[in-house]
């Protein structure tokens, strides 16, 4: 064979070889790590402002089971919560309805429980509760009492507002407190908000 025919079978060989280099992944080419166990904590962990209220009783926006209503028992739901931001000394609780009378033509947003004060321990209240735990203290509804009234709406589907508040104060006794003005002792305070809605509609006419 010529000498020229020599170069071309080794020009030949070195261009397959740079081929097969350029269609291979480089071997330096790692795979990226696997997250460590502290970020992945971090990640599944409630952060600041990330509050959550709910009921084991009903879910956000379902319907309020008639045993919590004036066709019930008429006593509180229970309610749990989580996520509350850092630096949270204490909790309040509004429960209000802002369809009264009626749902096609509100005129008032009734409220059915005022409770403030809540330690920042405190994670949940249970089912029928009469009255705030120890060191909470409670507020008053649009009945002139304290505690816990259920959905009563004299026409159509009602929404119910359940509204958990983070402070970064205790309030301190300051009596049976209406909402508004227990909103107005919580301006600059709150840290962190979280709501649970539920609904009811009269089942007796």
């Amino acid at each position: 064979m010529s000498g020229a025919g020599w170069r071309a079978i080794l020009w030949a060989g070195l261009l397959a070889v740079a081929v097969n280099a350029c269609a291979k992944p480089s071997a330096r080419t790692e795979a990226a790590p696997p997250p460590s166990a502290s970020a992945a904590a971090a990640n599944s962990a409630p952060k600041e402002g990330n509050m959550r209220i709910e009921s084991s009783a009903f879910t956000h926006q379902g319907e309020i089971p008639s045993k919590y209503t004036c066709e019930g028992d008429d006593v509180s739901p229970p309610l749990s919560w989580s996520g509350a931001p850092a630096g949270t000394k204490s909790f309040a609780l509004i429960v209000d309805d802002p369809d009264a009378p009626d749902p096609a033509a509100p005129k008032r947003v009734w409220v059915h429980w005022v409770v403030y004060d809540l330690s920042p321990e405190t994670a949940s209240l249970p089912e029928a509760t009469k009255q705030a735990p120890a060191g909470a203290r409670d507020g008053q509804n649009d009945w002139g009492k304290t505690g816990y009234g259920g959905p009563c709406p004299p026409i159509g589907r009602h929404r119910y507002f359940h509204k958990l508040y983070a402070l970064d104060t205790v309030l301190g006794d300051r009596g049976a407190l209406k909402k508004a003005e227990l909103e107005a002792a919580m301006k600059g305070h709150v840290l962190g908000s979280a709501e649970l809605l539920g609904t009811y509609q009269k089942k007796k006419r």
